[in-house]
C-alpha cells in the first residue's frame, strides 16, 4: 500500500516543484518592485525624477523650436542622395529623444562633478534606458516589415531594460520555470523566446544572403533566365534549411526526433499532397529543360501572354488586358504549350485581304509590301512577302506575311496597324477593296403576284 501511495504522489510532486518555483520567483520580483517603489519616495530620488521631467520638457521645447527650422533646411537640399535624405528624416522624427538623451547625460556628468555619484544614479539609469531605446529605434529601421520591426524593437528594448535594471537573470528563471517536459526535452517560455530570437536572427541573415546572391545571379547575363531561377531557388533552400537546422541545434533539440515527423510527412505526401509534389517536380523539370523562361510569350488554351515569373508551384502569365494567370506547372508539362519565343524572339504574322479583279496584282503585291514595312515594329531585316492565295467570287485573295520580334507588345494592335496602312496605300493608288454584291431579278409572274398582294 505504501508503494502504491508513492506511485500516486510521485507525479504530484513533480508537478508541484515547478509551480513552487514560479511562486518563489514571483515573490522575489514583487519584493524587488516594492523596494524600488519605496526608494522612489526618498528625497534625492524625487529630485532626480523632477530633474528628468524638466529635461524632458526642455527637450520637447527644443523639438518645437528647432524642428520646423531643420525641416525647412532639409527641404532646401533636394539635390542630396535619397539615402542621406532618409537618414535626415529618421533623425528629424526622433529629435525629442535625441535632445532628451543629450541633455540628461549632460546633467548626469555635471552632477557627478559637483555632488556624490549616488545622487545622479537614477538619472544615469533613465539616460541609459533612453539611449538604448534610441539606438534600438535607429537599428530596427533597417527592417522593412512594419510588424516585424515593431516586434523586434519592443523585444530588444525589453531585453535591454531587464539587463540595465539587473533583472535579466530573474526573468530567465521565471520563464524557464513555466513549461513542461516531453521525454528528454523540456519546453518552456524561455526556450520559446530563445527560439524566436535565434531562429528569427538566422532566418533574417539567410534572407539577406539569399537576396544579395539572387541580385548578383540575375545581373549575370551569361546565365540563362531559367537557370537563374533554378539557382536562386536552390540557394534559398540551402540557406533557409541551414538556418533552421542550426537554430534547432542551438536550442538543444535533438534532430533525430524529426525522423518520426518526416515519416508522417511522407505518408501525407503519398495521400493528400500528390498534386503539390507533382507541381514541385514539374517546376524543377521546367527549369532544367529550359522549355520556358521568364519573358517568353506563350499560349495555353485560351490564355495568351508572357511569363512574368516561375514559381515552385505555378507559372505567372500576364496577358495584354492586365490579367495574371497562375498556371500549375503540371499543366505546362502534360499539356500542349505554344512558346512564341522559345528559340528566338522572331514571330511571323499573317493577314488576309482582297482586291478587285481590274487591279494589277503585281502592283497590289508591291504596294502591300511597302505599306507593311512602313509600320513600326515590322522588321525590315526579315523580308515581308505577299502572295495570291486564290480567286474569290468577287475579289483576288492575298496573304501578307511580316515579322516582328516583340510579341509582348501585342499581336492584335500590330495587325490593325498593318491593315490601316494597307487602307491608306490602296486609297492613294486607287486600288479598290470589293465586297460581295447581289442582283435580284423578278420574273413577270412574280411581279403580278406582288402587285396583287399589294
Amino acid at each position: 500500500m505504501a508503494q502504491h501511495t508513492n506511485a500516486l504522489t510521485g507525479p504530484n510532486e513533480t508537478f508541484e516543484a515547478p509551480l513552487q518555483e514560479v511562486i518563489t520567483i514571483s515573490t522575489d520580483l514583487f519584493t524587488q518592485a516594492q523596494v524600488f517603489v519605496e526608494s522612489m519616495f526618498r528625497t534625492w530620488n524625487l529630485y532626480q525624477i523632477l530633474i528628468a521631467l524638466a529635461v524632458f520638457a526642455m527637450a520637447h521645447l527644443l523639438r518645437a523650436i528647432l524642428g520646423p527650422r531643420i525641416r525647412a533646411w532639409m527641404g532646401s537640399r533636394e539635390n542630396w542622395p535619397k539615402w542621406r535624405m532618409r537618414i535626415l528624416v529618421v533623425v528629424h522624427q526622433r529629435l525629442r529623444a535625441i535632445f532628451f538623451v543629450s541633455l540628461i547625460w549632460f546633467v548626469v556628468f555635471a552632477m557627478r562633478e559637483v555632488t556624490w555619484p549616488s545622487r545622479s544614479y537614477l538619472l544615469s539609469v533613465i539616460g541609459t534606458l533612453a539611449l538604448a531605446w534610441l539606438l534600438i529605434v535607429f537599428a530596427t529601421r533597417l527592417i522593412k516589415s512594419p510588424a516585424l520591426r515593431r516586434f523586434v524593437r519592443y523585444g530588444a528594448w525589453t531585453w535591454a531594460t531587464l539587463q540595465i535594471l539587473g533583472l535579466l537573470d530573474v526573468a530567465e528563471r521565471l520563464l524557464d520555470s513555466i513549461g513542461f517536459t516531453i521525454g528528454e526535452i523540456r519546453f518552456s517560455l524561455l526556450l520559446l523566446v530563445q527560439g524566436l530570437v535565434i531562429l528569427g536572427g538566422l532566418i533574417a541573415l539567410a534572407r539577406f544572403f539569399t537576396t544579395t546572391t539572387a541580385s548578383r545571379i540575375k545581373a549575370n547575363e551569361d546565365i540563362s533566365p531559367s537557370m537563374q531561377v533554378l539557382i536562386v531557388k536552390g540557394v534559398q533552400i540551402a540557406f533557409y534549411g541551414a538556418a533552421f537546422f542550426v537554430g534547432v541545434r542551438a536550442l538543444g533539440i535533438d534532430l533525430t526526433g524529426l525522423a518520426v515527423l518526416s515519416g508522417a510527412i511522407g505518408v501525407g505526401l503519398g495521400f493528400g499532397l500528390q498534386k503539390v509534389v507533382s507541381n514541385l517536380v514539374s517546376g524543377v523539370i521546367i527549369l532544367l529543360d529550359k522549355s520556358i523562361k521568364p519573358g517568353d510569350v506563350i499560349s495555353l488554351g485560351d490564355t495568351f501572354g508572357w511569363i512574368n515569373s516561375l514559381g515552385a508551384r505555378y507559372v505567372s502569365v500576364v496577358t495584354r488586358d492586365g490579367r495574371e494567370y497562375l498556371i500549375p506547372n503540371e499543366d505546362l508539362i502534360t499539356g500542349q504549350v505554344v512558346n512564341w519565343s522559345h528559340s528566338n524572339e522572331f514571330v511571323r504574322l499573317d493577314i488576309f485581304f482582297g482586291t478587285a479583279y481590274h487591279d494589277d496584282p503585281h502592283a497590289v503585291r508591291k504596294i502591300a509590301i511597302e505599306a507593311a514595312q512602313g509600320v513600326d515594329r515590322v522588321l525590315k531585316t526579315r523580308p515581308t512577302v505577299c502572295h495570291i492565295v486564290g480567286f474569290g467570287d468577287s475579289s483576288v485573295d492575298y496573304i501578307l506575311r511580316f515579322w516582328i520580334r516583340d510579341p509582348t507588345g501585342g499581336l492584335t494592335n500590330i495587325r490593325g496597324n498593318v491593315y490601316l496602312a494597307l487602307w491608306d496605300a490602296f486609297k492613294e493608288h486607287g486600288i479598290s477593296i470589293p465586297f460581295p454584291q447581289r442582283e435580284v431579278k423578278l420574273l413577270e409572274s412574280e411581279r403580278v403576284n406582288v402587285k396583287m398582294g399589294d
